[in-house]
């Protein structure tokens, strides 16, 4: 018993340390070269497999050095089996496969995507979006985002307004935002998801909860990850949209790759305009007019006229692709501008005229990763970013204004003044300066097939310079800074056992900030100034720890499951404040502890003759300590407040759950429908300060729309206008159940139930280069709110024409 014991344990000795394997790739192609897309691509008598993207592309990993077979089957070509003696790190395998008789490629349902069923069966709580529909239509990628289950986007206004991203019930900087793992705060905000078009992204993440490795950082409710096209590093292509619509609005944009197939050289270049007037009617119960004898007339019909937004972004990549020493090395410069009307406030209690901000940004970028260095199953990647950002804020008109966007008059026909003397508070240009370090890296080493452990280490660090020219301290050259520097370490082990059905991420996190801000005041005693010397530092050190879990019963029926103990620090908005964004400062707020659970399933996709069905779902519990958003105002009588300040709001509890249904008939016919419900309560029952009964325990935390459905269809038609044609129809449904902007109980202050519809089609012309579409959003022009009960637009109408080109 003994000797076989020992005899196990050696052969899973050298199995860890002395066993090869191989990564196969390549294509699976017809004869004339036509790609086969989701082909089962598999190493014969194994569990390794994957399946041919839109383009053909496979991708096999962990193959052990030996003889084996590739089998490739499909639908819709006939069975292939390709003989491989695998010896060395690497293969580059083009399988030729014939048709299986005179079934055409188009007319074959394709019903799963290889990697957006990879990254949702790995046990967590994720949903996967493709764009490739999305791209040739007028849809903003927060308006995608806002379709997804669980997902909210809240906006305080149109295109450029301030966004922050609901993710069952967790908001503001408790969900990351990731620009390929790199978070878009890094880029500043000039280069956001309002002008990302989803042309540009191949697809897009959405983590609720628990992370995986790739993406570990100090976040709460999970995160959103914008994975950016790279195109194929086998073929050359270029692709360019413009559209324009309602509120003379223009969005256009570009995307060329190019790589030289002997050297490896690779430039990827992309860049994106938009400029949009926001000049939509309002009309709700905030849209005021105050006659000169101060009666409010309320409901009162007006375009907003001060709202104006334009931003430019161009991206520049070049280096290498999949040459020997690295599968990709790439330097990068991105450059961005943006210029934003500012309409009002946190809510809509009075319009401004005059406030604006101007932000640039220049950005610097490395991404290195290659697979088996120096030794086999030894990965590291690593993703650099420094940043120089410029955000000017100006503010110094002095009148009051209606939302007809005339000027407020008194009893004698006077102009009224604003009390402070600009539109928020007294006049202000502040310049703020921000030089901004991001890195991200991963070292990963599988020991043997099926069994990784990893390393993951995040640097940021920010440091902030603020300069009001309309202080006469800034003239001393004494302004205000703020620096900010964040470690966070995470250790993973991922494991694929029973077979490969059980899949387990475990992790520990170890979480470091420190915080310094230096401000100075002039103080004077008996007529002399004194120049005073303000600094508050703080560092902080916190860890936590996780397990994410699936469970594969049969190929379609996986159980998911996700625990952990995450930390979030404060981000430099929440401690320094935003003067773009009305925030206050609030140096003394500390960092929010939760424990989240995930639990939930995903069924299919079942099949039933030309029928494919699926569903999944999910339960989520957060225990939030010290939870950090938005001071909510308490008075009634008082709720025009311009600024906001995030604060501590103590002990935080949901419960919820989220499900999503979908059905597909051939590749006609495709319905969604998604929703999520959860409770968001204020748990602290006693004041921490003076041992009384909180007034709010136990109630719904305010401004969370707790109960959202969403729900599409969409019909194709082949050769309806032109052969090799194809037309398809979009119809969309969201509803939002109504919900308090205020912790008092009031009817006025409850957003009511919202129903928002959206038509659209496009029309693909035969050389499958040329894409027309029209869409046609809040068709009914119903009243619909977003954050703190801003007013959203009501119908509009937008056209897009795009155009792409591959393999040149």
């Amino acid at each position: 018993m003994k000797k076989f014991f020992l005899t196990n344990i050696l052969f899973l000795l050298y199995t860890a340390l002395f066993a090869q394997t191989s990564t196969i790739t390549g294509r699976v192609q017809l004869q004339d070269g036509t790609a086969v897309a989701t082909a089962t691509v598999q190493v014969e008598g194994t569990q390794i497999a994957s399946y041919s993207d839109d383009e053909g592309f496979y991708k096999l990993e962990g193959v052990p050095y030996d003889k084996h077979v590739v089998l490739v089957s499909s639908i819709e070509v006939k069975q292939k089996r390709t003989p491989l003696e695998v010896n060395k790190p690497k293969y580059d395998l083009t399988i030729v496969v014939d048709p299986r008789g005179d079934i055409k490629l188009d007319e074959v349902q394709i019903v799963r995507n290889t990697v957006k069923r990879e990254i949702e069966t790995q046990g967590f709580a994720v949903s996967v979006i493709e764009t490739k529909e999305a791209a040739a239509r007028n849809i903003q990628t927060n308006e995608l985002l806002d379709r997804t289950v669980g997902v909210r986007v809240r906006q305080s206004g149109g295109l450029g307004s301030e966004v922050e991203y609901n993710l069952n019930g967790m908001t503001g900087r408790s969900v990351g935002i990731f620009i390929d793992g790199i978070e878009i705060s890094t880029y500043g905000s000039s280069f956001n998801l309002s002008n990302i078009p989803p042309s540009m992204i191949e697809r897009i993440e959405v983590y609720k909860g628990v992370l995986p490795s790739h993406l570990t950082g100090d976040l709460l409710g999970g995160a959103i990850n914008i994975v950016l096209k790279k195109g194929k590093v086998s073929s050359n292509s270029l692709s360019a949209s413009i559209s324009y619509g309602s509120f003379n609005t223009t969005q256009s944009d570009i995307s060329a790759l190019y790589r030289h197939a002997k050297s490896g050289f690779t430039t990827r270049i992309s860049g994106s305009l938009l400029n949009t007037d926001n000049d939509y009617e309002i009309w709700g119960k905030f849209s005021k007019y105050i006659e000169p004898n101060g009666v409010v007339q309320r409901n009162y019909r007006a375009k907003r006229f001060f709202d104006g937004y334009r931003s430019l972004a161009g991206r520049f990549e070049f280096g290498y692709t999949d040459v020997k020493w690295a599968d990709a090395f790439l330097l990068g410069y991105h450059i961005s501008d943006s210029y934003n009307e500012i309409q009002h406030g946190q809510t809509m209690g009075k319009p401004y005229m005059g406030r604006t901000a101007d932000a640039q940004a220049n950005v610097l970028s490395l991404t290195y990763n290659k697979e088996n260095l120096f030794t086999e199953g030894l990965n590291f990647s690593v993703n650099g970013v420094y940043s120089f950002r410029n955000t000017s804020i100006l503010d110094t008109v002095a009148w009051a204004y209606n939302w007809d966007g005339t000027i407020r008059k008194d009893l004698n026909g006077n102009p009224v003044r604003t009390l402070d003397g600009g539109q928020q508070g007294e006049p202000t240009m502040v310049d703020i300066d921000r030089q901004v370090a991001n890195v991200r890296s991963n070292l990963a080493y599988d020991l043997f097939s099926g069994h990784r452990l990893s390393v993951n280490h995040v640097f940021y660090t920010v440091d902030r310079k603020d300069y009001d020219l309309l202080k006469p301290i800034d003239d001393l050259g004494l302004n205000s800074s703020n620096d900010l520097a964040k470690h966070v370490v995470s250790f993973n082990y991922e494991a694929q056992t029973f077979d490969d059905r059980l899949t387990t991420n475990v992790f520990y996190k170890l979480y470091q900030q420190s915080t310094i801000h230096t401000s100075y005041s002039i103080l004077s005693n008996n007529g002399q100034a004194t120049i005073q010397k303000n600094e508050i530092k703080d560092k902080r050190t916190h860890d936590g720890y996780g397990l994410a879990a699936s469970y594969r019963i049969s190929p379609n029926v996986i159980l998911l499951a996700s625990a952990e103990r995450a930390v979030r620090m404060p981000v430099d908005r929440e401690t320094f404040g935003s003067t773009e964004d009305n925030v206050l400062a609030n140096p003394g707020i500390t960092p929010e502890i939760s424990d989240n659970l995930n639990l939930g399933f995903r069924l299919g996709t079942f099949q039933f003759n030309d029928h494919q069905v699926s569903l999944g779902t999910n339960v989520f519990w957060r225990n939030v300590q010290d939870r950090i958003m938005p001071r909510a105002n308490e008075l009634l009588n008082n709720q025009e407040i311009e600024l906001t300040q995030y604060v501590n709001l103590g002990l935080a509890q949901s419960l919820g759950f989220e499900g999503e249904l979908s059905y597909n008939y051939k590749r006609n016919l495709s319905v969604m429908f998604n929703f999520s419900k959860f409770n968001s309560l204020f748990k602290q029952e006693f004041d921490p300060a003076t041992g009384q009964r909180m007034t709010y325990y136990n109630k719904q935390i305010p401004n969370e729309p707790f109960y959202t459905m969403n729900g599409n269809v969409q019909y194709r038609l082949d050769n309806l206008i032109q052969k090799e044609s194809q037309l398809h129809l979009f119809y969309s449904l969201g509803f939002v159940a109504p919900f308090r902007t205020v912790w008092p109980e009031s009817e006025w202050f409850v957003t009511p139930t919202q129903f928002a519809q959206d038509v659209g089609l496009n029309y693909r012309f035969p050389s499958q280069r040329v894409t027309a579409s029209i869409d046609v959003k809040n068709l009914f022009n119903a009243e619909v709110y977003d954050n703190f009960g801003v007013q959203k637009p009501g119908r509009a109408v937008f056209f897009k024409l795009n155009y792409s080109i591959n393999k040149f």
